[in-house]
């Protein structure tokens, strides 16, 4: 369930980073499907994420 709400938080455009890849940089969500969140990172290029297995954390708005 605690999955479920992260997924809601996060809508295309916002900005992201990766608790377990800050080498990975600033990500932007492309897509939310389900519990696959897509998004592009300034140094890993676009990733598919599990967001059941890692909670991506929202940027607040620069």
């Amino acid at each position: 369930m605690a999955a479920d709400r992260r997924v809601t938080l996060l809508v295309p455009g916002i900005l992201v980073r990766h608790p377990g890849r800050p080498d990975w940089g600033t990500g932007q969500v492309q897509s939310v499907i389900g519990h696959r969140v897509t998004a592009n990172f300034e140094h890993a290029g676009k990733q598919v994420i599990d967001a059941t297995a890692v909670a991506l954390e929202p940027l607040p708005d620069a």
